[in-house]
């Protein structure tokens, strides 16, 4: 499939660029974000600005990462938003988000994610938990079932158990591809994420909880005797009062952060 034309700009595959144009829909995520001129936005991915304009109306004020050089040259050069925002050309999975928190107000982060990296764009994310108020993305529903999902289902896995290790998270909007140009094969949906407070997170180390997840959800149907054999042993796993022969999608948050502070507390 060649790449679309949309207001003069080639929707580039490689970026995973759909750009919104349903008014409905914005208009829907801009009353979620709620955005008022005493907040310090910052929006990833504008792209065409669909979003980034509503919200600058609203605000007064906005910060974009943009990957894409040539729309970030355009939102610059805008006639209306232009002077009112400050525009990082860059890759959102190495910017530094605490650079832009300011003593008065933590960060409220939005924007149409491409769903090419949208997970490990939310692990980066996730790192600068305290610095924000909330997040609002679009993403792959299919991934925003995943972020919600509760043990025994199907969908739970290292990125429910990680997303709800961060934050508490919540579908808002689904979106269907006629939402977009050009429309995606699949499914879209808006998630909220407002991240929790530090003392909720009780884990002594998020990249053991990290590796305990990966090895726990690496191959789903096996029990936690063998998929974590690389980390504890069974009795070791008993001792924890969790049976061993359950498999990961059965393990609650909590558990998991159980088993990854007893690794840390034992096993460095």
């Amino acid at each position: 499939m060649t790449d679309k034309v949309h207001l003069g700009h080639r929707a580039r595959k490689r970026f995973g660029q759909n750009f919104l144009n349903d008014d409905n829909i914005i208009d829907k995520i801009v009353t979620a974000i709620d955005p008022t001129p005493d907040d310090n936005l910052v929006e990833i991915g504008p792209g065409l600005g669909a979003i980034t304009e509503p919200v600058v109306e609203l605000s007064g004020k906005l910060t974009v990462v943009e990957l894409d050089r040539d729309l970030a040259e355009r939102l610059i050069a805008h006639p209306t938003m232009g002077s009112k925002l400050n525009v990082h050309q860059g890759d959102a999975m190495k910017f530094d988000f605490s650079s832009l928190v300011s003593e008065t107000a933590k960060l409220k982060i939005f924007g149409n994610l491409p769903y090419n990296v949208s997970t490990p764009l939310l692990f980066h994310l996730f790192e600068f938990a305290d610095h924000v108020e909330h997040m609002h993305f679009m993403l792959q529903k299919e991934v925003v079932n995943r972020m919600v999902a509760g043990p025994g289902s199907k969908a739970y896995g290292r990125l429910s158990v990680m997303t709800q290790y961060y934050c508490h998270a919540m579908p808002v909007i689904e979106v269907p591809p006629t939402c977009f140009k050009p429309a995606p094969k699949v499914d879209s949906a808006v998630v909220r994420l407002i991240p929790k407070e530090a003392s909720q997170r009780s884990a002594k180390s998020t990249k053991i909880l990290n590796t305990v997840c990966l090895e726990a959800f690496n191959q789903r149907r096996k029990t936690l005797r063998n998929s974590l054999s690389n980390l504890l042993t069974v009795e070791e796993i008993t001792q924890l009062g969790i049976d061993p022969s359950l498999r990961a999608e059965n393990i609650s948050l909590s558990q998991f952060i159980e088993i990854a502070n007893w690794i840390y507390d034992n096993k460095q």
